[in-house]
């Protein structure tokens, strides 16, 4: 039997990490999912903090204002290193970061080391699929891989920060940086961010194989009117507390000592101009004594938005709140003394950002071990053990959309067709974040089905090419719809692997879209390859749902693989010819048409719920459903499951009490494989109206041929509770909903009692 435990704050002590592929996270008690929830933050040390006050006391006004100072590469020279800079972001050339580092250590004021930092987001060197793709895969153990050896690639060049993991829960597919968390759930996001950030740091990450994380972006950036990055935010305090905020506070719980505010404003309140989230929740309520920085130019931008008059102004403004390092623009450090002289920042609250500073670095072992071996560096890019967890990675991200006829898995011993235009191109299969990427040798579809079906074929069909923010041009993709060579190269073969989806041009930071069809003739693409009347498997790359009435009405079958990373073309290979079952489940809703955005399953429900046969109500009256294309949760295998017999410990509880639920899973149809059974809540009467589902718990479970497993839920009152519009977390009497499944369509339903 196992247990899953429904939650992100539940105390269980902190466990130690091992060093196995994929072989769970931590060595002590729990499942995946309870290991990374698990609370790690360690006690601060007595005598880190005596360190710090004694060289903050020796330090100058001039010192702690570079301190709190945050360079970009291009930025970053001997002059500023030995002026005492306090970090450095964005350069990876071990040899350089020596440099800079020994001027800054030999030469500075009072030796202080540079914090080196980089947005490792899913990879350093070997490249995993993109954060979005490991929430398909419903096991922390993929996020924690990716983590893992990130921060082992990254640590080995001499960076000691990354600026990971993203957790920005997202409605909108509109927006190109829903690529970067885990989609739309705030307890996938939960569970995902805290296994990244306790791979990541280890329980010391002074160790040479580990980082300190920076959790991001400060918040509620993943839901900007209209999808457009950068774009204003509003919304309840109810809704920022129980959809937005909590990924944060797993990932502060478990351990992560950075964190980076937003670029948007929320209420009116720029991100790192926002005293209340910054200084009040999150280094008040929830006791996080790292630093916050600023995004890129953030502090600058408060102008832009209109909080800030001039430079000094918002530098002034974004130290207030709360901001401790500022990145790229140097507002606080130039007008510092200014500032100070005029009351319009404390020597307090500098004191204050420079400490949390300066802790960070003797928590990172900086002070002690400052400089990287440059030799060792590139050894330690790429080795067996990260190229292999991350095709496993790869294979168990991947989403069965469907399967008519049962054409997957395909036969390698026929001769196989690999065509369209991502069939064969490494640079667009590792997505938006690609790290050092682009230093690997990648694996691509076509040499992936190559190397299990020999002989196999090619052709591109047509051209995507690609090219990055602001030459963009979407014309410019597919634009052919002539695809005679494709279509002959399809004739000739006994099966097709069609390679068709977005460039990682199309998806990340500053790449919303106003429509979420295939870019360009792909459409066109496919419907002439499946009318060769050859089984047609589409694989889809893209870094959002898209829209595919033209690509699940044409094809046989359709497998979203995301932007699979450096191994993309083996883990295609292993999903395609049956290697690997998939299983993994969408984390976000997939809408029919762009104008259902925003679409997605933990809605609340309204006075007048969706029927598609009645008008008065609900619903877009040209669309004959009331559901998204794909809902959330939603994955299919080469097998069959069954999920049944859902009870209950108890069928009432006090709002301190805890229930557990049962529910039985077995694989009644079809090779060993892999089902996520997942556990929703709803509280049908509340005092402010409830999410109709909140995922709860979920288990990934592989069951061999005839195989059962039961699974245990233990349900309590952070899964039945949820926060009010004062921001007080509220336990009310009454019926509680669960209902159990293998997406969040679950039929299988049981109740319990809240009492007073």
């Amino acid at each position: 039997m196992k247990t899953r435990r429904g939650k992100f704050a539940t105390v269980i002590a902190a466990v130690a990490v091992t060093a196995g592929v994929g072989g769970g996270v931590y060595a002590a008690g729990g499942t995946p999912e309870e290991q990374a929830l698990a609370p790690a933050r360690p006690p601060a040390s007595a005598a880190i903090e005596k360190k710090v006050s004694t060289l903050l006391s020796q330090m100058s006004t001039d010192e702690k204002l570079q301190q709190v100072q945050l360079l970009a590469d291009w930025q970053a020279n001997e002059a500023e290193a030995k002026a005492g800079v306090g970090g450095v972001f964005s350069e990876v050339r071990p040899d350089r970061i020596n440099k800079l580092q020994h001027i800054a250590v030999e030469q500075g004021p009072h030796h202080i080391p540079i914090l080196f930092a980089y947005d490792t987001i899913h990879g350093f060197r070997t490249i995993f699929p993109i954060p979005l793709a490991t929430g398909s895969s419903f096991d922390p153990n993929v996020a924690a891989d990716d983590h893992r050896f990130g921060a082992r690639e990254s640590a080995a060049v001499g960076l000691k920060q990354i600026y990971s993991p993203m957790v920005d829960v997202s409605h909108d597919p509109r927006w190109g940086r829903i690529s970067e968390a885990a989609g739309e759930d705030p307890y996938l996001n939960s569970v995902m961010a805290a296994a990244r950030v306790k791979a990541a740091q280890g329980r010391d990450y002074s160790a040479a194989d580990k980082v300190v994380t920076s959790v991001k972006h400060y918040a509620a950036y993943g839901q900007p009117e209209g999808g457009r990055d950068y774009g204003t935010t509003d919304m309840s305090e109810n809704r920022l507390r129980n959809f937005y905020l909590p990924p944060f506070k797993a990932a502060v719980d478990a351990g992560a000592d950075t964190a980076m505010c937003s670029f948007n404003a929320i209420n009116g309140v720029p991100g790192c101009a926002n005293k209340r989230l910054e200084t009040d929740v999150l280094k008040g309520e929830w006791g996080f004594d790292g630093f916050i920085e600023s995004d890129y130019t953030a502090v600058e931008e408060l102008r832009n938005h209109g909080v800030a008059a001039d430079g000094p102004d918002a530098g002034a403004l974004a130290l207030t709140s709360g901001t401790d390092s500022e990145m790229v623009s140097t507002h606080i450090r130039d007008n510092g003394k200014a500032l100070l002289a005029s009351g319009k920042i404390t020597m307090a609250r500098l004191d204050d950002a420079v400490r949390r500073i300066l802790r960070i670095k003797f928590r990172a072992g900086l002070f002690d071990n400052p400089y990287v071996d440059v030799s060792k560096a590139e050894a330690a890019q790429e080795q067996p053990d990260a190229l292999e967890a991350a095709r496993k990675a790869g294979s168990r991200s991947m989403v069965l959309l469907e399967n008519q006829g049962k054409v997957l898995p395909l036969d390698p011993t026929k001769k196989t067709a690999v065509i369209g235009p991502l069939a064969d191109n490494g640079k667009d299969q590792v997505g938006p974040w690609w790290g050092r990427g682009d230093d690997s040798k990648k694996v691509t579809v076509l040499q992936g089905i190559q190397a299990q079906s020999p002989g196999a074929t090619y052709a591109e069909g047509c051209k995507l090419p690609g090219n990055e923010p602001p030459q963009y041009d979407e014309s410019e993709d597919c634009p052919n719809t002539d695809f005679t060579e494709a279509v002959n190269v399809a004739k000739a073969a006994d099966q097709v692997v069609l390679a068709v989806g977005e460039t990682r041009a199309h998806s990340g930071e500053a790449t919303t879209r106003s429509v979420l069809d295939l870019p360009g003739n792909q459409e066109k693409l496919i419907a002439d390859i499946k009318a060769t009347g050859k089984p047609v498997v589409v694989v889809l790359f893209n870094g959002r749902p898209l829209t595919l009435d033209g690509v699940t009405g044409v094809a046989d079958a359709v497998l979203e693989a995301w932007f699979p990373g450096v191994q993309a073309g083996n883990s295609v290979a292993d999903v395609v010819f049956g290697k690997v079952n998939p299983g993994g489940k969408l984390p976000v809703s997939f809408p029919r048409r762009v104008g259902q955005v925003p679409i997605y399953y933990n809605h609340e429900p309204n006075g007048r719920p969706c029927d598609k046969d009645v008008k008065w109500n609900s619903r877009y009256r040209d669309i004959k459903s009331c559901d998204p294309q794909y809902v959330f949760g939603y994955g299919l295998s080469y097998s069959t499951f069954e999920i049944t017999n859902l009870r209950l410990s108890q069928t009432q509880v006090n709002g301190n009490g805890k229930v557990d639920a049962m529910v039985d899973v077995k694989n009644v149809a079809g090779p060993a494989g892999d089902e996520v059974v997942q556990l929703y809540l709803h509280d049908p009467v509340a005092s402010i109206s409830q999410p109709v589902r909140r995922l709860r718990g979920f288990e990934r479970v592989t069951l061999a041929p005839g195989e059962m497993k039961t699974v245990t839920f233990k349900i309590d009152k952070s899964d039945f509770g949820f926060y009010d519009n004062a921001g007080k977390f509220v336990v009310e009497p009454g019926a509680i909903d669960l209902y159990a499944g293998n997406s969040s369509k679950a039929t299988l339903k049981a109740s319990f009692n809240v009492t007073g």
